[in-house]
């Protein structure tokens, strides 16, 4: 078989490539790097803050390594076939939607869905909070000219009332203006990771079709939702035309993320996605270790939401330590811990393996994530109690 220069870059297994790179760099650092930790600590390592699995950023070569040597024709050529085909067919189930797209970033995947919804309505609703708004440099408006109406001024969720009032705000008067899509963020991370409730949900897309106005779920964390009363994956995402999920905030991928929908529009993506930049040559670095991590994905962070409930109810009990919950939360709390139980405390869950955030006056937010699931609770409770 002959090789041209890019196809001889898609055949190198990655572990020689990274080889490669990492003597190169050795010879022309200007100093040492710092040394690693030891792969086995971060096997057995529970970190109580983000969302994802910590890694040994050395040992990921070899993770992908194996992972392609478990797929028969895994890299993908401008995103079409092998990994990054099979994660969009995998996707395309979870969510219970027609046809899923590869997107190698998340705000590209929300604006080419509210750009897709609105049409010719240059108008939809977003939480001010949401990542739309506050974290993608006004994108929506600068590239499609569409107009974000901001609701729920420092809260998650608007209330059906607020949804139903800046509606008829744009359709009253002598000039209506048609409201072209509404986009939910849930969980949302700017409002410590507070989640919509599937009723309200439910409510304000009664609403939209009653309105013929389309929805969107940045679904970037929607995963961490598993395990919350009345949630299911499918059900929830059944109420939106478009969702985005992202690849690398917990399902171990250096980047990416997904969008789904009905097969008309995403092909639409597809087009689009070419025209703003984002059909890059491969996918599947990033396509193979999501595949693998959404095996049983709904079943194992409900699992971590119940380790953390269980930690949560300990640390209640425990004297020193007060918990603050988030309504409707999904995997963030905040930990408030009395100077006795400090005392010590970096000590012991070094000692045990356990890290938690920054603790400021005081006060520390946890976030649970899979590494929970690594030690049970009587021995967390002892790292964090003494």
């Amino acid at each position: 078989m002959t090789l041209n220069r890019r196809g001889f870059l898609g055949a190198v297994p990655i572990a020689s490539l990274a080889l490669a790179s990492g003597r190169a760099q050795a010879q022309y650092a200007a100093a040492p790097a710092p040394a690693a930790a030891p792969v086995s600590d971060y096997d057995t390592l529970v970190q109580l803050s983000g969302d994802a699995l910590p890694r040994n950023p050395m040992a990921e070569p070899a993770r992908l390594q194996a992972l392609l040597d478990k797929h028969a024709k895994p890299v993908d050529g401008y995103l079409l076939g092998g990994a990054v085909a099979e994660l969009e067919a995998k996707f395309s189930a979870l969510l219970g939607k027609e046809d899923t797209v590869f997107m190698p970033t998340g705000t590209l995947a929300n604006h080419l869905a509210l750009r897709l919804l609105c049409g010719e309505s240059k108008h939809a609703l977003v939480q001010q909070e949401s990542h739309v708004y506050r974290d993608e440099s006004n994108t929506v408006t600068t590239l499609s000219g569409i107009n974000l109406v901001p609701l729920a001024q420092g809260r998650a969720a608007p209330t059906l009332e607020e949804v139903g009032a800046a509606i008829e705000r744009a359709e009253v008067g002598p000039y209506p203006i048609k409201v072209g899509a509404i986009a939910l963020e849930s969980p949302v991370r700017r409002a410590q990771g507070a989640t919509l409730s599937p009723a309200l949900v439910a409510d304000i897309a009664r609403l939209a079709r009653a309105k013929n106005i389309r929805l969107h779920l940045d679904g970037a964390r929607l995963l961490l939702m598993s395990g919350m009363p009345g949630f299911g994956v499918k059900p929830y995402c059944a109420h939106f035309d478009t969702v985005y999920v992202s690849l690398y905030k917990y399902l171990g991928a250096p980047f990416g993320g997904v969008l789904s929908g009905p097969k008309p529009l995403m092909a639409k993506a597809r087009e689009l996605r070419h025209i703003f930049g984002g059909t890059i040559y491969h996918g599947w670095q990033a396509a193979l270790p999501a595949l693998d991590a959404l095996d049983d994905v709904e079943a194992r962070f409900a699992a971590v939401r119940a380790a953390g409930d269980r930690l949560l109810a300990g640390l209640e009990r425990t004297a020193g330590f007060k918990v603050q919950r988030v309504d409707n939360g999904s995997n963030l709390v905040m930990l408030e811990i009395a100077p006795a139980r400090l005392a010590g405390l970096e000590a012991r869950l070094q000692q045990a393996n356990v890290r938690i955030g920054k603790v400021n006056e005081g006060k520390v937010q946890l976030g649970f994530n899979e590494s929970i699931l690594r030690r049970d609770t009587a021995y967390l409770l002892k790292a964090l109690a003494g």
